[in-house]
């Protein structure tokens, strides 16, 4: 055994894990899996930068697994950050707050890497399933950005498009600063238009039409699984695999749509962090789910973090 750490930097939040690992059984063993939102996205796709307290946020997440990869003697350390620190201007700034903290500089690396990590994470264990046929498609639906992912054993294609829960709630549903609750028709419409032209986008690279079956990963995807499952409080082990329906994620969608801050608010397996964007991520995963045509999403807690720690072992 291995034990490593692996911390994904994204958008909407940051994550930890630290977990023992085998390469020769494919075992990975959490000791510590974490989650913080920092929203480091914040404003990103209006003035191309990272907030000032933004950063904050996540370097005080950051002190936080320190303290706990140094308690659990972790042996190697994996920091990877997506879409957010990509795109932004000061991303240096972010570079060597997280050097000086954590003593590892982020990765900041491509969509398609990302890609790969969601897949590797994402469909390990899934090889001894009998009743789920390849080929997977891999979709991760983060703040800023969705990964898809087609392959079977490997990686066949991937592209990452930039749609995400945050940068869709930023650019369609807030006015005057303000998240509008509910929205109307016409900021769905645009919101939805969005969407399907990142689903042409991706589609031109990868074969999403082709997979047999869909596997969604992140925070929006897991959420909707809590919701259709009427779970009074967020339970990683029921939403692990558990398998939504179209037809449920289509009336998930819909009613988050229609609701207001304080109904989503009210949802026991709701956190506080998504309250404001979850209807922009499930209308992503419904889009998806309707131009593949599949009738269910598999949906998983093991994603990039994962995959990430695998690389690392």
């Amino acid at each position: 055994m291995t034990r490593v750490a692996a911390v994904d930097c994204g958008t909407n939040s940051i994550r930890l894990l630290v977990a023992d690992a085998d390469p020769r059984t494919g075992e990975l063993v959490d000791l510590d899996r974490r989650m913080t939102i920092v929203r480091l996205g914040q404003g990103v796709d209006r003035t191309g930068r990272l907030a000032p307290e933004a950063l904050e946020r996540t370097f005080a997440a950051c002190r936080e697994y320190a303290a706990v990869v140094k308690e659990l003697g972790a042996q190697r350390l994996r920091f990877v950050a997506t879409s957010a620190s990509r795109d932004a201007e000061n991303r240096d700034e972010f570079v060597r707050g997280v050097l000086d903290i954590l003593g590892v500089e982020p990765e900041v690396i491509t969509g398609e890497q990302e890609a790969e990590f969601s897949f590797t994470g994402a469909t390990r264990e899934l090889g001894g399933r009998e009743d789920l046929t390849r080929p997977y498609l891999v979709v991760d639906i983060g703040g800023g950005s969705t990964e898809f992912v087609v392959g079977d054993d490997r990686v066949r294609a991937a592209r990452s498009v930039d749609v995400g829960c945050v940068r869709m709630t930023e650019r369609h549903l807030v006015v005057d600063g303000k998240v509008t609750d509910p929205p109307a028709e016409r900021q769905i419409a645009a919101m939805r238009a969005d969407i399907e032209a990142a689903l042409d986008l991706a589609e031109r690279t990868v074969p999403l039409r082709e997979a047999h079956t869909l596997v969604g990963l992140a925070g929006s995807v897991t959420t909707v699984s809590a919701i259709a499952q009427g779970l009074p409080e967020y339970d990683s082990a029921a939403i692990h695999h558990s398998r939504v329906p179209y037809d449920e994620v289509r009336e998930i969608t819909e009613r988050l749509l229609r609701s207001t801050h304080a109904e989503r608010a009210a949802i026991g397996a709701m956190h506080p962090g998504r309250v404001d964007v979850i209807a922009a991520g499930a209308l992503v995963l419904l889009a998806i789910m309707e131009r593949t045509g599949a009738q269910e999403v598999v949906v998983s807690e093991h994603d990039i973090l994962d995959g990430i720690a695998w690389s690392v072992a």
